[in-house]
C-alpha cells in the first residue's frame, strides 16, 4: 500500500520499519552470488510473510519459493506464485489441504524424513488420482530431521515413493552455532557434499532425483560451490538481524529492519530510560545471548537507524523496554527526553516482524513511503 510520505515522527509507536534500500541491496547480493555459481535462488517467504517484501525477491510466476506454513502457501499462491516447496516435514494431518491446493494449479512440493510418512502420502497420491511431489530431508549436520547420508533407508523411501519423488533437500541449520567464516564455509561444503551424495545413491537405484535443494542464509552467503545443486534457500538474508551480523554473516549496517519506539521514562538512579517498545514489540528471542556480544532484546539506535554506541535494550516485559548500557554502567537520561524517537534493531528478524502486521517502508531519508502488509498464523 503506498502513503502519502511520512516523518516517522509521525507514527504511533511501536512500529515495525522496514529500509527498503537496504532490502534491495540485500536482495541482489544473494541473487548475484547464487546466479554466479551457477543455481537457483528459490527464496524462503518466512522472515517476511509479505507479498510486496517477496516480490521484489522473485516477480511472481517466474520462480519458485519456500514456505514454512500452508497459509504462506496459500497467501502466495493467490498472488501469483505456483511453484512453492513447503520445507516443514509434511504432518499427515495436512495432506488434505496440500492435495486441495494442488488441485487448484498450485505445484506445491512437500518434504519427509521416514517411510512412515512417505507410505502415506504415495497412499493419498494413490486414492486421490494425484501426484504429491515430495523431496526427502536429509540431515547434513545433525542439527535438526533428516536422513543421514549413507542410511539405507534413503532408498526404502525413495521406492515408496515411487512417481512422487522429486529429489532431495537439506537446511544447514548448524551454520547458526558456528565461530567463524572459516566454518561456515566447510559446512556449506559439507551440506552440498551430503545431498549431492544423496542424489547420487537414489539415481543409481534407478530413482528420479531432479531436484537437489540446500539453504541457510549463512551457507547460502559463504558457499564456494553449489556443483549438483539445483536450488538455494535463504530467507533471513532479506532483513538480517543481530544474530546473523553476530556470526559475520553480515555488517550491522545491512540490517533493514527495526522497530521504532518512544522513550515514556527514566530511572534515574539505575542508568535506564524506558520506551513503550517491550518483548510484544520485539519478541522474546534472545540469541545473541551466547555470542561473543550479547544484544540483549535488541541494539538502541537514533531515529536514523545509527547505532548509538553500547545502548542495548537491557530487559522487556509486554510493553515496556528498558535501555541500559551493555554491561551495566550509568547513563544520563537527559540525553533522552521524554517522547524521543529510537529504533531498535532486532536479534531475530522472523520473531521481531511477526509480532506486527505490517512493515512502515523508508527510504535513505528516513521518510515513511509505503505501509506494506504482512500475514501471520498457520
Amino acid at each position: 500500500m503506498t502513503t502519502s510520505p511520512l516523518a516517522l515522527n509521525q507514527l504511533e509507536t511501536p512500529a515495525l520499519i522496514l529500509d527498503r534500500g537496504k532490502l534491495e541491496r540485500n536482495l541482489a547480493r544473494m541473487n548475484d552470488h547464487v546466479k554466479r555459481l551457477g543455481a537457483r535462488l528459490r527464496p524462503h517467504v518466512k522472515t517476511s510473510k509479505s507479498v510486496d517484501v517477496v516480490r521484489r525477491a522473485v516477480t511472481p510466476g517466474t520462480g519458485g519459493i519456500t514456505v514454512s506454513t500452508l497459509k504462506e502457501a496459500e497467501q502466495f499462491f493467490a498472488a501469483g506464485y505456483r511453484d512453492i516447496l513447503y520445507a516443514v516435514g509434511i504432518a499427515l494431518n495436512k495432506l488434505e489441504h496440500v492435495t486441495a491446493l494442488r488441485a487448484r494449479g498450485c505445484d506445491v512440493t512437500i518434504i519427509l524424513d521416514s517411510i512412515d510418512a512417505a507410505h502415506a502420502v504415495a497412499e493419498k497420491a494413490r486414492t486421490t488420482g494425484t501426484e504429491l511431489p515430495a523431496l526427502i530431508e536429509i540431515d547434513s549436520d545433525g542439527h535438526r530431521a533428516g536422513v543421514k547420508p549413507g542410511d539405507a533407508r534413503l532408498i526404502e523411501i525413495g521406492r515408496k515413493l515411487g512417481v512422487n519423488l522429486r529429489g532431495v533437500m537439506t537446511h544447514a541449520g548448524g551454520s547458526y552455532d558456528c565461530k567463524s567464516v572459516d566454518e561456515i564455509c566447510a559446512l556449506a561444503e559439507r551440506e552440498r557434499v551430503a545431498v549431492v551424495q544423496c542424489a547420487h545413491a537414489l539415481r543409481g537405484a534407478g530413482l528420479a532425483c531432479s531436484v537437489v535443494s540446500v539453504g541457510s542464509s549463512p551457507t547460502a552467503t559463504y558457499a564456494q560451490s553449489f556443483d549438483g545443486v539445483t536450488e538455494v534457500r535463504a530467507g533471513v538474508y532479506m532483513f538480517f538481524d543481530l544474530f546473523m551480523a553476530g556470526i559475520d554473516v553480515c555488517a550491522v549496517d545491512d540490517i533493514a529492519l527495526s522497530v521504532l519506539c518512544s522513550v515514556i521514562g527514566h530511572q534515574q538512579e539505575k542508568g535506564w530510560v524506558i520506551t513503550d517498545a517491550g518483548w510484544m514489540a520485539l519478541s522474546r528471542d534472545r540469541g545473541t545471548a551466547a555470542q561473543k556480544i550479547d544484544q540483549g532484546y535488541g541494539l538502541v539506535c537514533d531515529v536514523q537507524g545509527n547505532p548509538l554506541g553500547d545502548l542495548i535494550v537491557s530487559s522487556a516485559n509486554q510493553e515496556h523496554g528498558i535501555i541500559a548500557q551493555r554491561g551495566g554502567g550509568t547513563r544520563d537520561g537527559a540525553r533522552y527526553p521524554i517522547g524521543t524517537l529510537l529504533r531498535i534493531l532486532p536479534n531475530h528478524a522472523c520473531a521481531t516482524a511477526a509480532q506486527h502486521d505490517g512493515y512502515h517502508v523508508v527510504d535513505g531519508a528516513g521518510m515513511v513511503q509505503a505501509r506494506w502488509p504482512r500475514f501471520s498464523g498457520w
